[in-house]
């Protein structure tokens, strides 16, 4: 699992609709019951309908060490869904006359690269060009130690525009780090002080707010990443990340602010719209997400082991949060489940049956293996009955057995297939097959 903050976008499998009122709540139980059974999933969810919750679950632990279980009370750190908080703080801030949306950022920010060209607007719908410091080498070494404002514009600044201001459009959570020092100008306050005081405290949100050091006497949850078994991970100091990532949140605080948003409750209509309008597939805090015939409005989040989607389909009023610390089975696949179990369309249930095989059957599959449409090599070895595979720059992630010569790594939804006799190997993932050819 990155520590990077990233929105971790997810596509909805498009099936032949078959819709119905009843939400087929026991097939989802029977889902949870076997990520759980499996070790494939820590997390929380909560559905609901024209605010109402529909249904509820958590399986999994908010903390390993402490043998702590998770409820649907527990808190998760909720990564770039926090982007959707700042964006309403900043169409709040415009309604009360104290912002527009073009007004450029070199009265706040003179050291960054093209401020003068870069309005606010910019920020929001990532058409600023300025570089996404996450994506940066050097991020891993600062993460978990605190950052003042001046240190962090520094590290923003520092970097050259990726692209002309408003000519494109790229994901960047600089962009969100700004605009929270932005809001803490206009208002005076903290970021943590406003988000209480516009939409938290307005909302009645009991268990969301900008976090710090995760509080496991508050409720909070630590998160992991899962080699073999499950690792904790270390902690994103949440000075960095701010109105990028920095939101702690429970699934049913964040189906009720979702609701509210699209209720008019938060910004007006009008605000939303805006917020809602794509330009080159970029929202302003926000992104579309389809399923089937359907368009749901949301976003998705990760920081260190975390990561979470948040989903709101206007026409049938329906909220969908999912949080988790840990993950195998991809958050993905999950809402798909959620989706189909509400629109009563059918899914599989994943059996996570796996091949058991050792040294001597791994032998045929070893070597590296080279693409000439990724212009990648893949490294295959093995650990004992382990397959491994590392590609070019990368770190080594292991293979579970799921067929005859396939193999699997869940987590990144990657699935190797092997032609023993034609020294060939297909990479499966999203929805893309490239062929790899053995050395």
């Amino acid at each position: 699992m990155t520590k990077k903050l990233a929105p971790f976008f997810f596509f909805l499998l498009f099936i032949p609709a078959a819709f119905a009122q009843q939400f087929n709540t026991v097939k989802l139980d029977s889902l949870f019951t076997i990520l759980a059974s499996k070790d494939k999933y820590m997390g929380s969810l909560t559905v609901s309908e024209n605010g109402k919750v529909i249904y509820s679950k958590a399986i999994g632990k908010a903390d390993i060490l402490a043998n702590k279980t998770a409820t649907t009370a527990t808190k998760y750190r909720i990564g770039s869904i926090s982007k959707m908080f700042t964006s309403c703080l900043i169409f709040k801030a415009v309604e009360e006359n104290k912002l527009t949306l073009n007004k450029t950022i070199d009265v706040y920010f003179p050291s960054v690269p093209n401020a003068n060209k870069i309005t606010i607007g910019n920020l929001l719908n990532h058409r600023s060009g300025i570089y996404n410091l996450t994506n940066s080498g050097e991020y891993m070494s600062y993460n978990t130690k605190p950052k003042t404002e001046a240190e962090m514009v520094a590290i923003i600044a520092k970097s050259k525009s990726v692209f002309e201001p408003n000519s494109k459009a790229e994901y960047s959570n600089s962009n969100y780090v700004l605009l929270s020092y932005i809001i803490e100008k206009v208002y005076k306050k903290s970021l943590k002080e406003v988000l209480a005081e516009k939409i938290v405290k307005p909302l009645g949100l009991k268990n969301t707010y900008l976090g710090g050091r995760t509080n496991i006497h508050d409720n909070e949850s630590r998160s992991y990443s899962f080699i073999e078994t499950w690792n904790l991970e270390t902690e994103t100091d949440m000075s960095i990340p701010l109105g990028a990532g920095a939101v702690v949140s429970t699934p049913t605080d964040l189906t009720i602010f979702i609701e509210n948003l699209f209720a008019g409750k938060i910004i007006s209509s009008k605000s939303l719209e805006q917020m809602k309008t794509l330009q080159d597939d970029y929202g302003m805090g926000i992104f579309e997400m389809p399923f089937n015939d359907k368009t749901g409005y949301g976003h998705t989040g990760g920081i260190d082991g975390f990561s979470s989607v948040l989903t709101y389909f206007p026409e049938n009023k329906l909220a969908i949060a999912l949080t988790s610390n840990g993950s195998v089975y991809r958050n993905n696949d999950i809402m798909i489940a959620v989706l189909s179990a509400y629109f009563q369309i059918p899914f599989n249930i994943p059996t996570f049956k796996i091949l058991e095989l050792n040294a001597t059957d791994l032998e045929k599959y070893l070597g590296n293996y080279n693409s000439q449409e990724l212009m990648m090599r893949i490294s295959v070895t093995n650990k004992g009955s382990k397959l491994f595979a590392q590609a070019t720059g990368q770190g080594e992630f292991p293979l579970e057995a799921t067929g005859t010569n396939v193999f699997e790594f869940a987590q990144a939804g990657i699935k190797l297939r092997f032609n023993v006799a034609d020294k060939q190997m297909t990479l499966e993932q999203g929805g893309g097959k490239f062929i790899f050819l053995k050395n």
